[in-house]
């Protein structure tokens, strides 16, 4: 068990890859992850999970087909499961993602970045 503070600016310093979420924890079965996002990442939805996005820093929009969500640092969002959703950054933006374990990112494992604990 690590008892020690985990710091996401340290994380996040240590790659350069974007949409390719990062795990830094775990907890009741879910991912903790850390990603960079830069432009449109793809229209999909999670059958059977929520997902949340967490903004660190600067801004990502939520494009939905019935319309947009922003958010700034600090702000969150939930995409309801079987909602379809494609995130754009217009600039480099930090999120915290938190995502049952095994949760695919793109929505079908078969376009889905493969997640990497850091």
């Amino acid at each position: 068990m690590n008892c020690q503070p985990i710091n996401l600016g340290e994380k996040l310093a240590k790659f350069d890859e974007l949409w390719t979420p990062k795990i830094v924890a775990a907890f009741n079965g879910h991912d903790v992850m850390v990603v960079k996002a830069k432009g449109e990442f793809n229209w999909h939805a999670h059958p059977d999970t929520d997902d949340l996005f967490h903004v660190l820093s600067r801004r990502l929009t939520i494009q939905l087909r019935d319309g947009d969500v922003t958010l700034g640092p600090g702000e969150i969002h939930v995409v309801p499961k079987g909602v379809e959703h494609c995130p754009r950054a217009d600039e480099e933006t930090h999120l915290l993602i938190i995502e049952p374990a095994g949760t695919p990112n793109a929505g079908a494992p078969e376009i889905a970045a493969i997640k990497t604990q850091i």
